[in-house]
């Protein structure tokens, strides 16, 4: 249990950290080491406390958990995205639950969303025809309860996939696109949401690193798919990149990452090695329900596990799988209203194989009248 604790620096600033005879916890770092049970947390602050405590901040154990997943692998029209929530917390607890550990802010069930914040597979926070809004208050509010308040969505995307705005400018149905934030009426409030959130964080020591993200618009995906002759090895190679990415945004000697399985592969020891050639891997287990993988080098661990299931067991995926459906949402979002803009009579579409068929048909004349590159509009399959 950690233990509040106040006092007062040299020039009168409050201080305040939390211990438990092994851990304080001051700014927003984790300092462990020589703390005596009962010390009450009194020791000087700055460089002079550091001292005291012989430690300096760098040396901090820590580790960072993250967790990947993806929205719109399967369907005809729109982006394919994947996403990536990063957090950083005390080693030891690097693989307690975190719906438990914030369960103050925090639900896994959408039933609880007049009260906290939900974190679920998206699926099932998300219907068609119902609205992007119980998606888009949960993205908006994890961002800003790490001090991010975005108000465009071109602003959210260059948080979030920086290279995204230049390449969403090749698209007509993209390139006049950015709207305000939120988009949906009933996203609600969410800088009270976010408070209670990052109160939340705090007192549990878990420290919210970032949101990684991949995008591929619709000629991207086709080239790309074109050149591996194969989805999922397109798929596999965003993932790979989040992975590289995420690692190389922080300097603790352990991160752990889970990924939602990809379809029915069970084998990523070939692809972790060509992207990660400087570590040495240990293949932990290669089961139906978990590929799981050790990779250490000189500068640390990392430690990958692909999971089924992974959105309902662990809290980063399913944060992810929220990202990631949001992102690919918002830009659906744009492409419907610019054909309904051309078309009144066009109804939209989610982009999924079977309305996705209707759509084109109906689309059709259209997409001849405007000279629409099919290849940058439909993607193989």
């Amino acid at each position: 249990m950690l233990k509040p604790a106040t006092r007062r620096d040299s020039s009168r600033r409050v201080v305040s950290f939390w211990y438990d005879g092994r851990v304080v916890q001051r700014a927003g770092c984790f300092l462990t080491g020589a703390v005596r049970k009962g010390s009450r947390g009194h020791f000087p602050a700055g460089a002079a406390g550091k001292r005291w405590l012989g430690l300096l901040v760098e040396d901090v154990f820590l580790a960072i958990l993250v967790g990947i997943d993806e929205a719109g692998y399967g369907p005809v029209l729109g982006p394919l995205a994947v996403c990536a929530t990063v957090f950083r917390l005390p080693d030891a607890q690097g693989e307690n639950c975190l719906w438990e550990r914030l369960r103050a802010s925090c639900s896994i069930s959408p039933r609880h969303a007049a009260r906290k914040v939900i974190v679920c597979d998206s699926k099932k926070l998300h219907k068609p025809g119902k609205g992007i809004g119980a998606l888009e208050r949960t993205a908006l509010v994890v961002l800003a309860a790490a001090g991010q308040t975005p108000r465009t969505m071109r602003a959210f995307l260059d948080l979030v996939a920086p290279s995204l705005s230049t390449l969403l400018d090749e698209y007509p149905w993209y390139r006049a696109a950015d709207p305000a934030l939120p988009m949906d009426p009933a996203t609600g409030d969410v800088m009270t949401r976010a408070n209670a959130l990052r109160r939340d964080l705090r007192e549990n020591g878990v420290v919210p690193v970032g949101v990684f993200g991949e995008v591929l618009l619709e000629g991207q995906y086709n080239d790309l798919v074109s050149r591996t002759r194969n989805k999922s090895v397109a798929l596999l190679g965003l993932v790979l990149r989040l992975i590289c990415r995420t690692a190389a945004s922080t300097h603790e000697r352990t991160v752990r990452i889970h990924v939602d399985r990809l379809g029915g592969r069970s084998r990523y020891r070939s692809p972790l090695m060509t992207s990660l050639p400087s570590h040495e891997l240990t293949i932990i287990e290669e089961t139906a329900e978990r590929s799981a993988y050790r990779l250490c080098n000189g500068s640390g661990t990392i430690e990958i596990a692909f999971v089924t299931k992974g959105d309902r067991n662990h809290f980063p995926i399913a944060q992810a799988s929220i990202f990631a459906k949001y992102i690919r949402e918002m830009l659906m979002r744009c492409f419907n209203d610019y054909w309904s803009r051309e078309d009144a009579a066009l109804r939209p579409t989610a982009g999924y194989y079977t309305d996705a068929q209707r759509w084109l048909v109906d689309a059709a004349p259209l997409i001849d009248r405007l000279g629409i590159d099919r290849s940058r509009l439909i993607r193989e399959r």
